[in-house]
């Protein structure tokens, strides 16, 4: 093995040893794991901790992640998420573990939309994850959940993660959009089958209950008296649509092609929202000096956290990436030849890997093709090695450390990441694993040719 793949496993040791045995702060623990893979640079030691610092002062995910920690304190201490469960509870109250079928519903349904674990995570999780919280759900599960759904961002298609793998010289020759989107789909719907049993087993298991009779009003009511709350979440829509076909057209026809490519769903989405509401609920806000201080107090331990943890596990991402650790892993699946299960469960488990301090995109890109060629030689159809791929790529949003999708759910439910880490792997990192392997030796069908 490469150094690169030595530095990675001490980077996750490190981590797991001073946040779960010694019960240090998370944050300490990615400041630590991030000096620790620097040191595997040697001589370079400085150059290499340069450009991972570099690398994530330029990351959208952690400015995103930061600016969804105040806009859910101001959604909070303005009122207007109390509202917003007012009336969302008259929707849906009354079935039990209502608000998260339907958080799960919402991530599948801007799955591929958003094209982004961060993005399902930041806009899903704004709305549900505080309507879970106030109907009796635990706010790490309620997290858990949101971080656990965004991997929907891959595996719903049309996601940008798709056309991507497509693109790559190994599949290009082989699959086209057409042939592989059918199979797409019924892979996409394999995982969200999942999450719904996910949410089925937890709503049991917890024991969350239906809303109390008392606390739901009749729907009329509540829609008197919040529907005004609603329009913060014209922010969540405007850069949605703006990314969509059919947004994409319109704006490109305004700024140009290439300006309307850069419009990133995870950074407008807090900035509209947080712009919003401050429109909507402008007569709450603070009007001296003092009472804005203690509203931006309040939040100053979440943002050593979140900040700390989020912006060193970007850092560590790239300075792993400096050492070589794609091109490593890359190696090691070239020499893989074993039967096709095998193969595919080797394959799933790199991929896994590498996703974990990278986003799901990053890993397609770097090692998509290699894995395609890898799983089809093994004798797996082509459009169940595609979807395979998505699949196992799409475990980034739940695979700790690095998946900035944990510290965006954690941020707005107010709760520690770390307490998420196990419960995220046993219930979406190894059972997606796994769907991506039954996928590949056709245990579970695409419908596809």
């Amino acid at each position: 093995m490469g150094v690169a793949v030595w530095a990675l496993i001490t980077y996750i040791a490190v981590i797991i040893v001073w946040n779960t045995v010694l019960k240090r702060n998370i944050g300490e623990a990615m400041v630590l794991g991030f000096v620790v893979v620097c040191a595997f640079g040697g001589a370079g030691v400085l150059p290499l901790a340069w450009a991972g610092i570099a690398d994530a002062a330029t990351e959208e995910v952690v400015f995103a992640a930061l600016a969804f920690v105040f806009m859910g304190h101001l959604l909070t201490q303005l009122g207007l998420i109390e509202r917003q469960v007012t009336l969302l509870n008259a929707l849906f109250g009354r079935v039990r573990g209502g608000a998260g079928y339907v958080s799960t519903a919402a991530s599948a349904l801007l799955g591929g939309a958003s094209g982004s674990g961060s993005g399902i995570a930041a806009s899903v999780g704004s709305v549900t994850i505080p309507w879970m919280t106030r109907s009796k759900w635990r706010p790490d599960l309620a997290a858990s959940l949101v971080a656990g759904n965004a991997g929907l961002g891959i595996s719903i298609p049309p996601s940008s993660s798709l056309f991507l793998l497509l693109g790559s010289a190994a599949v290009a020759p082989v699959l086209t959009a057409d042939q592989m989107l059918v199979g797409a789909f019924a892979g996409g719907l394999w995982t969200v089958l999942y999450r719904f049993l996910v949410v089925f087993v937890w709503v049991r298991r917890h024991r969350i209950e239906r809303v109390a009779p008392e606390g739901i009003l009749p729907l009329r009511t509540a829609w008197r008296q919040s529907w005004s709350s609603l329009l913060v979440y014209i922010g969540i829509a405007i850069p949605v649509f703006l990314t969509v076909d059919t947004g994409q057209n319109l704006l490109a026809k305004w700024i140009g092609e290439d300006a309307a490519g850069e419009i990133s769903i995870v950074v407008w989405i807090p900035v509209l929202m947080i712009i919003g509401t401050i429109l909507v609920a402008w007569r709450r806000l603070p009007r001296t000096g003092s009472e804005w201080n203690s509203l931006l107090a309040a939040m100053a331990p979440k943002y050593a956290v979140i900040g700390a943890t989020l912006f060193f596990a970007f850092a560590a991402a790239a300075s792993l990436g400096e050492l070589g650790l794609v091109d490593d892993l890359s190696g090691i699946m070239d020499n893989i030849h074993a039967p096709a299960v095998v193969i595919a469960a080797i394959v799933g488990v790199l991929i896994v890997i590498i996703s974990a301090p990278l986003t799901g995109t990053a890993t397609i890109a770097a090692v998509g093709g290699v894995s395609f060629s890898a799983l089809t030689a093994a004798g797996v159809p082509p459009v169940a090695a595609a979807v395979s791929i998505l699949i196992f790529a799409s475990t980034e949003g739940a695979s700790p450390p690095g998946a900035a999708p944990i510290y965006i759910a954690s941020g707005i439910a107010n709760v520690d990441p770390a307490r998420m880490f196990i419960r995220l792997i046993l219930w979406f990192v190894i059972p997606i694993l796994v769907i991506g392997v039954l996928v590949a030796t056709g245990l579970l069908p695409l419908f596809a040719a």
